[in-house]
């Protein structure tokens, strides 16, 4: 059996709802993490969805997913903008990567167009809120079934 795809989710997505809706929107987190489960079972995949505060234990998952996952979409939340950690993990890990932001991280701040995550990722999708991860999980179906994305042996 295949193994699952890790969505791993950083820093403050836990409050996702409530959390300046105008930019993030009012859907919770259990309600991102239902619709990525459904999309993901439609395209025969199994997602692990997992939510941390704590840049270590992201770092942890991330080091899971390669024994353990086939491919990881990751939203970092603000440690996608600081964190060397986890783009050393990400690197480390041998699996592909789809980088996910809710809002459009280019029409903010600028300190947030900076991404510790992108240079390992295959790709990034951004701007459009709880769908991204649907399409990240879309975009990881296709990636998973190229034969040039045969899985490093653990």
């Amino acid at each position: 059996m295949a193994k699952p795809i890790f969505v791993l989710n950083g820093a403050n997505l836990n409050l996702i709802g409530v959390r300046e809706p105008s930019i993030y929107g009012r859907e919770t987190l259990a309600d991102i993490r239902q619709r990525t489960e459904a999309r993901a079972q439609a395209l025969g995949l199994r997602v692990d969805f997992r939510q941390s505060n704590s840049e270590g234990e992201i770092v942890n998952w991330i080091q899971e997913a390669r024994e353990n996952a086939d491919g990881i979409v990751l939203n970092a939340g603000a440690y996608t903008h600081t964190s060397i950690a986890i783009h050393d993990a990400l690197n480390a890990a041998a699996r592909p990567v789809i980088e996910v932001h809710l809002s459009n991280i280019f029409k903010r701040e600028p300190f947030r167009h900076t991404s510790y995550v992108s240079p390992v990722a295959h790709g990034m999708i951004c701007g459009f809120g709880p769908k991204g991860y649907e399409l990240a999980v879309e975009a990881m179906a296709e990636l998973l079934a190229r034969p040039s994305m045969s899985k490093p042996q653990s």
